[in-house]
């Protein structure tokens, strides 16, 4: 892990001000030039794949996350994985939508005892130590952060690090698992994804066991619910969770065919720097930098 997130770095130094980017080359052109080598299959099973209700025109909406990779979050993953072997999720609902911030889903009555979904019994329980994954960090990134020593990327995925060890962090689309007060860490039952600006904030205090990569606009375009924290007060308007699926067990067919770009290839190297550095005929002035949740991996269909 140590080396991808070094060899992360390096690639971020080009965002630093000063360097000398591409000229005229916009970041959504160096993403569709790159060579299919610097693509990465996203194996589905590691894809949770949520059926919506159907929309008021009666369109389906799927919605597509990618699950964090070890060593990351392993007992919260590992749980969800368990709920959605068990179809724990079917018949649950979206319960909060609030606006610049989150959409959460799970069990409705999760509150109350007599009425809450019983959970699967062999659910692991984490401790708050583990939002953290421990050793020898790597050299201080050349981004500023105002949450981290340095930010990077590892395996397509956004970090921070500092001498602790490294956590990921709430960018947009980024998925989290809810809790109650300390010293809970939360299943994995009850979910959330960032609609947002990045809350950076809750970097390391909640546990980020996913991402969005498909469907995020089923999720960031519900009503906002008009109760405390965005929760819908009326159960009417809350969306329906037809069923939760891992990718490979769906049928063949339908499994998700996607992919990310390498944050260690050369062509994300290029689309970093462009992120920082836009030169391209819309802007002035480019910025000379980027924080970590402005650079978002790019994700494509699986080209046939």
């Amino acid at each position: 892990m140590i080396h991808r997130l070094l060899a992360a770095s390096m690639a971020l130094a080009l965002a630093l001000p000063g360097h000398a980017a591409e000229s005229g080359v916009s970041p959504a052109e160096i993403v569709a030039t790159a060579p299919a080598a610097a693509w990465v299959t996203i194996a589905p099973k590691d894809l949770l794949v949520m059926d919506l209700a159907p929309d008021a025109a009666g369109k389906g909406r799927q919605v597509v996350i990618q699950l964090m990779p070890a060593p990351f979050a392993r007992g919260w993953v590992g749980n969800i994985r368990k709920l959605a072997a068990a179809h724990w999720w079917d018949g649950m609902a979206i319960t909060r939508v609030q606006d610049n911030y989150v959409v959460q889903w799970g069990d409705p009555d999760a509150e109350d005892a007599a009425k809450a979904k019983p959970l699967p019994k062999d659910l692991a329980v984490m401790g708050e130590g583990d939002y953290v994954v421990a050793g020898a960090p790597p050299s201080r990134g050349p981004e500023k952060d105002a949450y981290a020593a340095a930010t990077g990327f590892y395996a397509g995925w956004p970090i921070a690090y500092d001498k602790e060890g490294q956590w990921p962090v709430h960018c947009y689309a980024m998925v989290g698992v809810g809790r109650n007060l300390s010293p809970d860490t939360g299943t994995g039952a009850e979910l959330y994804t960032v609609i947002g600006h990045a809350p950076r904030h809750l970097d390391r205090n909640i546990a980020l066991a996913g991402r969005v990569i498909s469907g995020i606009e089923h999720l960031s375009s519900l009503p906002r619910g008009t109760g405390a924290l965005g929760f819908y007060e009326d159960p009417a308007e809350r969306t329906m969770i037809r069923q939760i699926r891992m990718g490979s067990d769906l049928p063949q067919a339908e499994q998700p065919q996607l992919q990310y770009l390498s944050t260690e290839s050369a062509s994300f190297t290029r689309y970093a720097d462009a992120r920082a550095n836009r030169r391209d005929a819309f802007f002035i002035r480019p910025a000379g930098g980027a924080d970590i949740c402005n650079i978002p991996v790019p994700v494509r269909v699986t080209p046939q």
